[in-house]
């Protein structure tokens, strides 16, 4: 969306119909994610429960913090997640950052593919009425039994995708009928030999993952954050974070091809209100950052301490999506009905 919306004392509000059929989701983390995978089901958008979602993406690209956003997320709501870690990189720090309580995760590493869909489909949380969460990260790291047992490599990756092929088909309508909210990562690798149409990246582990994912989302580094200060005179640089892209390139959910720009910092987690500060003032007329009437700061560091102190992120929030309502229904085809 490059085109500016003309500049207005308020965000224009749009009386939209909404099509879905979920009354609750969980956020991302990211307001314009959300709206991304289903802004035109439900005001907000977000993730609906009884759905699988692959979030795929080269290494160093977001897709660990964003499942662990949404596991903070669910058991800020109320729900239970089971997280399984073939990598055995999530500690407790980390986790802590995105408001997961480690000690109610169930937690544990995972070594081969069956495995980790008999611990899916032996789990029980105790309230199914709610969204509960089931994470791995990530499905590239998963082995064979075959594979753990004669210390051999599947070379052509058959025997691993039959195994996801069969594991899912076993515990599609579990995850249905108990409303869970399954999300993985899995890593892009180079696609040697691409057909006409294919991409020059592929994530490993059969069709099964793809027919069986209502929501596959791929991440896209935009560029690497870093701040500088200086000390006795001299300049010292330091990374302090990301942005990425995330694109929505298949959905049951809602409609494909949407994308979303998402700042994560290292010590934070993804940053919504940096994001959301400046989707507002890209797509006005704004020549400062501003909530409401309310004129902030040319600098967006300065605009989101304001924010902050001023408790205004639920406002900040609620007028990005009424914009990104505005701006979807100028895209709305409309035409005569066939029927």
């Amino acid at each position: 969306m490059k085109r500016k919306i003309a500049k207005q004392k308020a965000i224009p509000k749009v009386e939209r119909e909404y099509d879905g059929d979920f009354t609750h989701s969980i956020s991302t983390g990211s307001t314009l994610l959300d709206l991304a995978i289903s802004g035109g089901r439900k005001r907000g958008g977000g993730l609906p429960g009884g759905i699988f979602v692959e979030v795929s993406g080269l290494e160093s690209t977001g897709k660990t913090v964003l499942l662990c956003e949404i596991a903070g997320n669910i058991q800020s709501d109320g729900g239970e997640s089971l997280f399984r870690d073939p990598e055995g990189r999530l500690n407790k720090q980390f986790a802590r950052m995105f408001g997961v309580d480690f000690e109610k995760l169930d937690y544990d590493t995972c070594n081969t593919v069956t495995e980790l869909f008999k611990t899916v489909r032996e789990w029980e949380p105790k309230n199914v009425k709610i969204i509960n969460g089931i994470f791995a990260d990530s499905l590239a790291a998963l082995s064979t039994d075959m594979e753990m047992e004669k210390e051999e490599g599947d070379k052509m990756g058959g025997r691993r995708a039959k195994e996801f092929s069969e594991g899912f088909r076993k515990v599609a309508r579990q995850i249905l009928d108990n409303n869970y909210l399954w999300v993985s990562s899995n890593q892009l690798r180079e696609n040697m030999n691409p057909t006409f149409g294919q991409s020059k990246y592929d994530s490993p582990g059969g069709r099964g993952i793809k027919f069986y994912s209502s929501l596959r989302l791929r991440t896209r580094l935009i560029k690497e954050l870093r701040d500088e200060r200086k000390f006795a005179g001299k300049v010292v640089k330091k990374p302090i974070g990301i942005r990425t892209e995330v694109k929505v390139i298949k959905s049951s959910v809602w409609k494909p091809g949407n994308v979303a720009p998402i700042t994560i910092l290292y010590d934070y987690g993804i940053d919504d209100i940096r994001e959301n500060l400046q989707f507002i003032k890209d797509y006005t007329k704004n020549t400062m950052y501003m909530v409401g009437s309310r004129k902030l700061s040319q600098s967006m560091d300065e605009s989101i301490t304001m924010i902050e102190e001023g408790n205004l992120e639920n406002q900040l929030r609620e007028e990005v999506i009424d914009l990104w309502e505005y701006i979807d229904e100028q895209f709305v085809i409309k035409r005569k009905s066939k029927h």
